[in-house]
């Protein structure tokens, strides 16, 4: 094959897998945005499902199932469409990274960018393979012992769980926030063609980015700042997060050594140019010359399409003289990482709180399974907040302890869980929270009976603080939220003495525990401003065994 038709061969590919990384980018933006639920619950009957797998790239992560497979003892059901990625990749090398992952795509696009850091010899310098470039492996081992023994702390750093994380709890209503207050502006200039442009502007968006309410996240603007940094690092170093960090690609680096697709060298056709280095995205030395470290490259081909000598080409069963098949690791160090993944999860969970001494305020969406299991699941991930209509579901922060930084918690004064809703334990990719219907959730068995709903909480009283019991003031806002049926709120005649020293009558409110499903509805709409005078906790929850206050409750699912 001439050099000039093996050049433009290898400038298609280019442009293929530039095509592939703006087609799988903006159908992960898609799904990403029709992760929300846009009806009424009302108007619906049975369960209500959306209508895209909007959590087809974590189901798709190999990373998400192999440590899921260990600390689970099991793979869910979702979780097979891994081995779309994770198979090809034995025989083709990481092209998940180069042509398919959306975090890598965007480090690619940010990496391309010139900066004054990555100028002339700087820029060349930057691409070439560092030996911190094995860090990566070396937290994959953390990760890995730490799935082991029964922690996914690896969702806090897999790349597909931090960019739907990222994007959907901190960029997007940045955006959505943003977008409103410019329409907002434009409508009120009273200029017509301000107005019209508005209009045009509300109609394309009004589907997509602009969501259905303004959602609101707790420690959105933390991982705003997270995955800015990520995105910032690549003007200093191409793909710095590829390259030093990700442990998936350490993953599919590892996997690779048995692709049978690789890159071949002709030394005697190289002028030293170094065009090769220039473009590189993994830092894995194209030119001739160097070993080429297979472990690192991402496909790019941007070192094939930029040789004017054609003296590198990728192809089957390459020669394989300048080849690093494995990654170089020094075994004190991973020695090191696979002991600290080790007494990681111990240290982590020695604490009074993980088992004794447990948040009251860690209220789990239903479906979830209990807290041991919640967190050998739960990959942090966000599509649980993502998709939940009220609002209700927000990171934690350090309700969970460390262990569970970023998981799923219900706080009822920011929204409630609506009864009918089972949205978030649809987008669950991992069974953190179970898949449950309708039925199920409310407690009705498909032959109409009634049977026990799946509670999250327990709500309580203030009484120096609620209205009727502190102030003599009539108040039935909770009664009337209160979703469940019979009612769990329930309103006893009572006489008090005003601040005048009249006898007066009014209603005072009580809870039943044994109805009360702990949905939040009566914290949220608790007029009562600051700290409300009623307030759920977790305690009855159904998906433990000990967090029970009614002894003669009946035993959660297993």
């Amino acid at each position: 094959m001439a050099r000039g038709e093996m050049g433009m061969n290898q400038q298609k590919l280019q442009k293929v897998r530039l095509a592939s990384q703006v087609l799988f980018f903006a159908l992960f933006v898609f799904l990403l945005l029709k992760s929300e639920f846009r009806g009424s619950f009302k108007t619906v009957q049975g369960d209500i499902r959306l209508p895209y797998p909007v959590s087809i790239f974590l189901e798709a992560d190999p990373l998400a199932a192999v440590v899921n497979a260990l600390s689970s003892h099991a793979l869910y059901r979702g979780l097979l469409w891994s081995l779309i990625i994770l198979i090809p990749t034995f025989f083709l090398g990481r092209f998940f990274c180069g042509w398919v992952c959306p975090l890598g795509s965007l480090n690619h696009f940010f990496g391309s960018l010139k900066s004054e850091r990555k100028r002339g010899r700087q820029r060349l310098e930057s691409n070439r393979y560092r030996p911190w470039q094995k860090l990566k492996y070396y937290v994959l081992a953390a990760l890995l012992v730490a799935a082991l023994f029964g922690s996914l702390l690896a969702g806090l750093m897999d790349p597909i769980a931090l960019t739907v994380r990222s994007l959907a709890l901190g960029v997007l209503p940045g955006v959505n926030y943003a977008l409103n207050s410019i329409l907002d502006t434009l409508y009120g200039t009273q200029v017509a063609p301000l107005k019209f442009a508005a209009n045009a502007v509300h109609f394309l968006v009004r589907g997509t980015l602009l969501s259905f309410r303004q959602p609101y996240f707790r420690q959105g603007l933390i991982l705003g700042l997270v995955f800015a940094s990520i995105m910032i690092l690549n003007l200093r170093i191409t793909r710095f997060w590829c390259r030093a960090l990700c442990p998936l690609g350490a993953l599919l680096g590892a996997v690779s050594r048995w692709s049978i697709l690789g890159l071949e060298k002709r030394r005697e056709s190289c002028t030293d140019c170094n065009r090769c280095e220039i473009d590189c995205q993994g830092g894995d030395d194209p030119m001739p010359g160097a070993p080429w470290r297979k472990a690192e490259c991402h496909l790019c081909f941007n070192c094939v399409g930029h040789c004017p000598e054609a003296g590198i080409r990728f192809r089957f069963f390459p020669e394989r003289t300048e080849t690093v098949e494995i990654p170089e690791l020094q075994r004190r160090r991973l020695v090191a990482g696979l002991a600290t993944g080790a007494v990681l999860v111990p240290i982590l969970r020695s604490t009074p709180g993980f088992a004794t001494a447990r948040d009251p305020r860690l209220i789990r969406p239903p479906g979830a399974l209990d807290e041991d299991s919640f967190l050998a699941r739960c990959i942090r991930c966000g599509e649980c907040m993502k998709v939940c209509p009220n609002n209700a579901l927000q990171p934690t922060w350090l309700e969970a302890g460390l262990e569970g930084m970023w998981s799923p918690v219900l706080v009822p004064r920011i929204g409630y869980c609506e009864p009918t809703c089972v949205l978030c334990s649809q987008v669950c990719p991992t069974g953190a929270i179970w898949e449950i219907a309708q039925s199920e959730k409310l407690g009705q068995s498909q032959e109409g009976g009634s049977g026990a709903p799946i509670r999250i909480g327990t709500a309580f009283y203030d009484r120096g603080r609620c209205l009727p019991w502190a102030m003599a003031r009539e108040c039935i806002v909770c009664e009337e939220w209160c979703p469940t049926s019979p009612k769990a709120i329930y309103l006893l005649p009572a006489e008090v003495i005003d601040s005048s020293g009249e006898t007066r009558q009014v209603r005072q409110p009580y809870v039943d525990p044994e109805k009360c499903i702990g949905c939040g509805a009566c914290e949220y709409a608790c007029p009562v401003q600051n700290q409300p005078a009623i307030y759920v906790t977790s305690i009855g929850e159904t998906r433990s065994r000990v967090n029970q206050f009614i002894l003669s409750r009946e035993r959660p699912r297993s």
